[in-house]
């Protein structure tokens, strides 16, 4: 549940009994050791004695927000983004500033806001956006002593600025960002695949989503071996495909969403270290994105269509767990030798692109976290895309840069698919080496999609120590604003 919003178009008032107060301030054209004569705004003299004793300039905490608490006792954060820097950029420095209020844990936050209106305006946004992403506390299981005393942000108070709309689209990003989140972190005992359907099947009935799911038998039946395999290996049988659709009267556009939703990940028979199991709750992570981007877009109401495909599975290690050398057939009737068991992403997502490819949407975009490669290359503060349509990576980079959470383009070229030519089946479900495996993974899901213009998504930021920009959680949500702005740019 995110803190309620009341705004007020003029300045703070002096003499406001708020006892946590955040002054976004603009940066100065030239850097000075001192404060302008104007604005006034709350804290003043105790901001100049913080910057005077820790001999700081005033542009410095456009870098490094400061806080103090000021004579009436209130804790007061001061903060001046720089608006020529990148969305990303400024994100994270406000959210800096909001977390050092956040800390104390409490119910009301004041945000002040000053400059121009331009100015006003984005750091209004900023704010806002912060305050509802982090305010929120994610699921803890913590008991006794080490229980947390803090609570979730119930009211933000925003002064200087005004919208009519009371940033709609903000929110229904914030509500996205936090639902992803709050189904990442749930321990795998608890998000178990039928557990998460059940929260799928409440979360529909109360957006007003059709839902349909393709249960093991079912998907058996219409020949999903890739997904199949995967599945078989878990007791009890609680895989599915699931289907959510959401239809607005007007759409010109339809988008299809596809997330892979693997609640935990042994490796199966190629059995993960320790080291590297570890966290293998977060892998249905690229599933709840795309529930967070479908929950963002209707909660803005986007005049868009979505057809929402989640690919909910384990893969476990059993006598009825697949193995290396065998060889199945997918949904689509391609042959796949398996090589390793835990490239197990690329099977369930194979099938289930193929199921919304023959719905003939107009784009395509799936999430997954699925190669450990993406992380050699980006890292985790970025992730990264590939697609089969030029128009959709320059829409996908503006919306990386608009949204703030940052992604890179990497080739696709066919030339890479010699890598898994199969002696004995179609394809290689992925190569012994590991080298380039997160564009081989891409061009073996291209044999699912058809002839659709698609993009993927390999979340590589899923999960970064200290947070991303404006999420300040380990788990940052990342794509939730990116595919909202995505829509945006699509319909």
């Amino acid at each position: 549940m995110l803190a309620t919003l009341t705004q007020n178009a003029s300045p703070l008032n002096q003499s406001t009994q708020a006892t946590h107060i955040l002054v976004i301030l603009p940066k100065l054209n030239k850097v000075s050791d001192g404060l302008p004569h104007k604005p006034d705004f709350p804290g003043r003299d105790a901001l100049e004695a913080l910057l005077l004793r820790r001999k700081m300039k005033l542009d410095e905490i456009s870098e490094s927000p400061v806080s103090a608490n000021l004579k009436s006792g209130a804790l007061c954060a001061w903060v001046m983004p720089d608006m020529e820097k990148s969305q990303y950029d400024q994100q994270t420095c406000v959210r800096k500033a909001v977390q050092l209020l956040l800390e104390e844990g409490p119910s009301e936050i004041c945000l002040a806001v000053y400059g121009d209106s331009n100015q006003r305006r984005t750091f209004a946004e900023l704010a806002v956006y912060a305050a509802w992403v982090n305010g929120s506390l994610l699921p803890l299981r913590k008991t006794g002593k080490k229980k947390t005393n803090k609570s979730s942000l119930a009211r933000i108070v925003l002064n200087g600025y005004k919208v009519d709309d009371g940033f709609v689209l903000l929110r229904s990003k914030a509500e996205g960002n936090l639902l992803a989140r709050e189904l990442t972190v749930l321990p795998a005992n608890e998000l178990t695949p039928r557990a998460y359907r059940d929260r799928i099947k409440k979360l529909a009935a109360s957006e007003g989503w059709k839902r349909r799911e393709f249960d093991l038998k079912g998907l058996r039946k219409i020949g999903a071996g890739a997904f199949v395999a995967v599945a078989q290996g878990s007791d009890p049988e609680d895989a599915a495909i699931v289907h959510l659709q959401r239809r607005v009267k007007g759409a010109k556009k339809t988008i299809a969403l596809v997330g892979k939703g693997i609640c935990f990940d042994t490796g199966g028979h190629n059995l993960k270290p320790a080291r590297y199991m570890h966290g293998m709750h977060e892998d249905m992570n690229g599933s709840a994105v795309a529930l967070g981007i479908l929950l963002a877009a209707t909660r803005a109401n986007l005049p868009i269509n979505i057809d929402c495909w989640l690919a909910i599975a384990q893969n476990h290690i059993s006598p009825r767990a697949y193995k290396q050398n065998d060889v199945v057939t997918a949904l689509n009737g391609t042959t796949i030798e398996i090589m390793h068991t835990d490239a197990e992403g690329r099977m369930v997502l194979a099938d289930t692109l193929t199921l919304a490819a023959r719905e003939k949407p107009d784009v395509m975009m799936d999430f997954a976290t699925l190669t450990g490669s993406m992380h050699v290359a980006l890292g985790s503060r970025y992730s990264g895309i590939f697609s089969n349509s030029n128009d959709l990576t320059l829409k996908a980079l503006a919306a990386g840069k608009s949204s703030g959470e940052r992604i890179w383009a990497f080739p696709m070229d066919a030339d890479y698919e010699t890598e898994l030519e199969s002696k004995i089946a179609d394809i290689k479900q992925c190569t012994l080496d590991g080298e380039a495996d997160h564009i081989l993974a891409t061009r073996f899901l291209s044999r699912f999609t058809g002839d659709v213009p698609w993009l993927h998504m390999d979340l590589s930021a899923s999960s970064n120590k200290g947070g991303l920009g404006a999420v300040g959680t380990d788990v940052t949500g990342f794509g939730v604003s990116w595919g909202t702005d995505m829509l945006n740019l699509i319909h």
